[in-house]
């Protein structure tokens, strides 16, 4: 990467997308090393969650209660409620300030998982995601993908107790893993793919050839 001299001195926002087993969690936190090593303010974030209040949803969102399952359209205001609070009390003073947010899945997802995944129509998601973001877009999407079979062995690996997503079937996340990849097509100046079915260390590598050649767009 650069020197620092060259670096953007307003805050940045720069998200991680993909399914489930995929392995955001992990370079996620390689993405706030290379920014903290810039000397950087980085707030590391996630959706949804983010703030206590949307942690709180996340909790009602994840929790595969099976007396009452969740509404498709209850399912799609929870998430935005979230956001709306993780907007609100962390990521806009965060950028306002001047500190780059770099958070695990944004409104990407939710036209992924609840578009894709749901088949809400994506007009719908459009019309929250302009009430509730009023223009705010991430600066940066690092999309993480590889094929479902292999994801899902990862996540089986895991030996944790399944999530209400992660109980969903194959044809849940090959729908969510065509509409990602749709939108990185339709936004490529913003979209960065990367093949996470690589080993990691050629998975953080590309990723941090990447961060480079933005940053020197920036």
């Amino acid at each position: 990467m650069q020197d620092d001299r060259h670096a953007p001195s307003h805050g940045r926002f720069i998200t991680l997308e993909g399914g489930e087993g995929v392995g955001k969690s992990t370079n996620l936190g390689l993405v706030c090393e290379v920014l903290e090593k810039r000397g950087l303010e980085v707030v590391r974030t996630r959706e949804p969650g983010g703030t206590a209040r949307s942690e709180a949803i996340r909790r009602l969102l994840l929790d595969p209660v099976e007396q009452e399952p969740l509404g498709v359209d209850a399912e799609l205001l929870l998430i935005f409620a979230a956001r709306a609070q993780h907007l609100e009390q962390l990521i806009r003073p965060a950028l306002a300030r001047g500190a780059w947010v770099v958070c695990d899945r944004f409104t990407d997802a939710t036209f992924a998982y609840q578009g894709g995944g749901r088949g809400i129509d994506s007009a719908r998601i459009a019309t929250l995601e302009t009430l509730v973001q009023r223009g705010l877009q991430p600066d940066l999407t690092l999309l993480l993908d590889m094929p479902v079979s292999a994801a899902q062995q990862r996540v089986n690996t895991r030996g944790n107790e399944r999530d209400r997503f992660e109980q969903e079937r194959a044809d849940f996340f090959t729908a969510v893993r065509e509409a990602y990849l749709k939108r990185a097509e339709a936004d490529p100046e913003r979209f960065v793919i990367i093949d996470a079915a690589q080993p990691l260390q050629d998975v953080q590598q590309y990723i941090k050839n990447a961060l480079q050649s933005w940053w020197a767009s920036c």
